[in-house]
């Protein structure tokens, strides 16, 4: 394991110490947690954004789509507790 040095202002690290007190951590446990769950929200936007632009290029190439209304009836049965049959994509109008 590498040791890396940043600096911090002092209220910044007074808050720190608080917060890692408060979570019974200490002050390296809590920003190591810290930047944890930092990278992992970038790597979970990431692969929501990759995602999100491989349907609209599917969706472009296409034309087709599933109408928000026919999602949400589908979403809505699901978390009924009910199998519904996953809604087909058509072209938007038909």
């Amino acid at each position: 394991m590498s040791t890396t040095t940043i600096r911090i202002e002092e209220d910044l690290k007074a808050r720190i110490a608080a917060a890692a007190e408060n979570t019974g951590q200490t002050p390296h446990a809590f920003m190591l947690e810290a930047i944890a769950r930092t990278v992992e929200q970038v790597e979970l936007d990431e692969e929501f954004h990759r995602v999100a632009d491989e349907r609209w290029a599917k969706l472009l190439a296409t034309g087709k789509t599933v109408s928000w209304d026919r999602a949400r009836e589908y979403l809505e049965a699901r978390a009924r507790g009910e199998r519904p049959r996953k809604p087909v994509a058509r072209r938007p109008g038909s």
